[in-house]
């Protein structure tokens, strides 16, 4: 048998988003099932058992801290390829209004939590800083200084409506955007912006890896998993966990 050389020629746009979608899945199953199962009576009074699903509860949550950075390259990198950036922002606010039930009821205290916001507004926020810095930047390259205006603001809405990672959200995508002309500073600078959360940097591994091609059409997989998959979680930890043994 001939012996071939197989090179790696990089990650697809589909493969990372599967990677953020799979991470995330792993940290809000920490967030809701995990968490239940260290609530559950069984594991509470049983400090062997309590210290093992509190490892588990961990781990979980640090495999998740993996994903917002993907998910704010890929909203970069969309916001550079779409073709009509209008649609792209109708669409992350009608995800958000989606979402807004599921998130509360699986990561927060009830249907209604007006005290926090899910990550589809930050992004949203994010997308319109970057609308700002364009057309801020669109016929004279030296107003780049400028971009700080409409960053700050973007910062400061997602502060004071608390989305998920909030103005730290809105400052990740910022970077990412502005160093967008080098992999390698993109990524460093990204790591450095998220280094608060460890270990988040780590995403950045496999966005260094991308190679700008969009592998599979997985579009509105992300959109309508994330809404989804925080509703089986809170079926999950309020109906079937309570209900098991754990022994």
């Amino acid at each position: 048998m001939d012996e071939r050389t197989v090179s790696f020629r990089g990650i697809s746009g589909s493969t990372l988003k599967l990677i953020a979608i799979i991470t995330m899945f792993i940290d809000h199953s920490g967030a809701t099932v995990i968490r239940a199962v260290l609530r559950h009576p069984a594991v509470t009074s049983d400090p062997g058992l309590q210290a093992f699903w509190q490892q588990i509860y961990n781990v979980s949550r640090d495999i998740g801290r993996i994903a917002f950075p993907i998910f704010c390259f890929l909203l970069v990198e969309g916001f550079l390829h779409t073709k009509n950036v209008r649609k792209y922002a109708c669409r992350l606010f009608l995800f958000a209004l989606i979402s807004e039930i599921p998130f509360d009821i699986a990561l927060k205290t009830g249907w209604y939590d007006p005290g926090k916001q899910n990550v589809y507004f930050t992004l949203l926020i994010g997308l319109l800083v970057l609308i700002g810095i364009r057309w801020i930047t669109a016929n004279d390259s030296r107003n780049l200084f400028l971009a700080v205006i409409p960053i700050a603001i973007g910062m400061y809405v997602a502060l004071k409506i608390d989305t998920d990672y909030n103005y730290k959200g809105v400052f990740l995508i910022s970077i990412l955007y502005l160093m967008r002309y080098s992999r390698l500073y993109q990524c460093i600078g990204g790591a450095a912006a998220i280094s608060w959360e460890l270990p988040a940097p780590l995403g950045f591994i496999p966005v260094y890896l991308y190679n700008g091609k969009r592998g599979l059409r997985l579009k509105y997989v992300f959109y309508w998993f994330y809404p989804a998959h925080l509703m089986l979680l809170y079926l999950l930890k309020t109906y079937v966990i309570p209900a098991l043994p754990l022994r």
